[in-house]
């Protein structure tokens, strides 16, 4: 556990993690972008379809369900790219350019 930090040092923390343990919804989303397995300090999450594809594990404030998620981390096989390709603004161009 470290003291709060900015979001760009944030993003570099996340990139050179082994795993991720939060209770931020943004930050899940950021650990799939990182390909980092993510175990999540809540209940729920808005982002359902990562504990789908085992990119996040829901453990809650249970201290025995977050010892057994931490203990049983894994990057999945499969990482897809579910939201987007990183090229959006070119097809928006270029979708433009030929209109």
């Amino acid at each position: 556990m470290i003291e709060p930090v900015g979001y760009l040092e944030m993003l570099g923390l996340e990139a050179a993690c082994s795993a991720v343990l939060t209770d931020s919804g943004g930050v899940q989303k950021e650990a799939f972008f990182f390909q980092k397995p993510c175990v999540t300090l809540r209940d729920n999450t808005e982002w359902v379809e990562l504990v789908q594809l085992g990119w996040n594990t829901l453990a809650g404030a249970d201290r025995t369900a977050i010892v057994f998620a931490m203990e049983n981390l894994h990057v999945p096989d499969n990482h897809p790219q579910i939201y987007g390709d990183g090229h959006c603004a070119e097809k928006i161009i270029s979708y433009l350019e030929n209109l």
